[in-house]
Parts: structure tokens; C-alpha cells; sequence
């Protein structure tokens, strides 16, 4: 098994491990579930994903200036 090396800056990592607490996962085993996602290939396939996942609580629009 081959080892994949990335650098993070500080905001990043603090990113991936809230990220990976609030799905209580640990950071690798998010990171390699993120990896393994298929891609989006149209829009079409975006706008279903977001209908499946309105009303989740764990998700926030913010906008950024």
C-alpha cells in the first residue's frame, strides 16, 4: 500500500479534524472516504445531491465578502 503525504496548513488541519470529529471519524479515515467519492459529472447530478441533503442541520450557507 503506497503512503500519500500532504501538507496542510494550520486552518486546514484544524478543518479536517472538526470536520472528521462532527462525523466521528478519525482524520485518515475521513480523508480516504472523501478520496473515494465519485465526482460530480453534471450539474444536474450537484442539484440532486443538494435536494437529498436540504433540511440537514449539519450543513450552513455562508457568504463570504
Amino acid at each position: 500500500m503506497g503512503i500519500l503525504t500532504v501538507r496542510l496548513s494550520e486552518e486546514e488541519e484544524r478543518v479536517l479534524a472538526r470536520r472528521s470529529r462532527s462525523v466521528r471519524m478519525k482524520r485518515a479515515t475521513y480523508v480516504r472516504m472523501l478520496i473515494r467519492e465519485e465526482p460530480f459529472l453534471t450539474a444536474a447530478d450537484v442539484l440532486e445531491d443538494a435536494a437529498r441533503r436540504m433540511g440537514d442541520k449539519r450543513l450552513r450557507v455562508s457568504r463570504r465578502k
